[in-house]
């Protein structure tokens, strides 16, 4: 079996809001990377995500993007010597509200690879409920958080 998972919830903001809410660094330092993003997610960029909870930056490439549909990422596992693959997917609900769904794949099927999707797993759930907070309150819940 290959580690893998797809996490998904509803953000009460239409959907241009909560996909721009990812895209925007200036929105995402605000809630997720709270270490900053060196720019904006468009197709063929590669971004450095940094935390103000984890040292150093994370080189993020962008594989694909679908305006208010689609954003796909690659990323070198936590093992290292290899990538992984994420996809988020926004769907409106109705016209105020959002499904995103995040899913991640391609971890070799070792114990650190394992490892490696729960922590990615429990990382990207976090992210989410940062997001529906942030799209619809303006809370932040990372700061003080770690």
């Amino acid at each position: 079996m290959t580690p893998g998972f797809e996490i998904y919830g509803k953000i009460a903001r239409p959907v241009a809001e909560v996909f721009a809410a990812v895209v925007d660094p200036a929105e995402l330092s605000a809630y997720f990377t709270t270490g900053g993003s060196s720019g904006p997610l468009h197709e063929g960029a590669t971004v450095n995500w940094r935390f103000a909870d984890f040292p150093g930056e994370v080189p993020v490439r962008v594989t694909r993007i679908v305006p208010d549909k689609r954003i796909e990422l690659a990323w070198e596992a936590s093992e290292g010597g290899y990538d992984t693959k994420v996809a988020m997917t926004f769907e409106a609900v109705d016209a105020g509200t959002t499904l995103v769904k995040i899913a991640e794949s391609g971890w070799r099927d070792t114990p650190k690879g394992l490892d490696g999707s729960y922590q990615n797993c429990s990382g990207w759930m976090q992210m989410l409920c940062c997001l529906k907070a942030w799209a619809e309150h303006r809370i932040n819940l990372r700061q003080g958080f770690f």
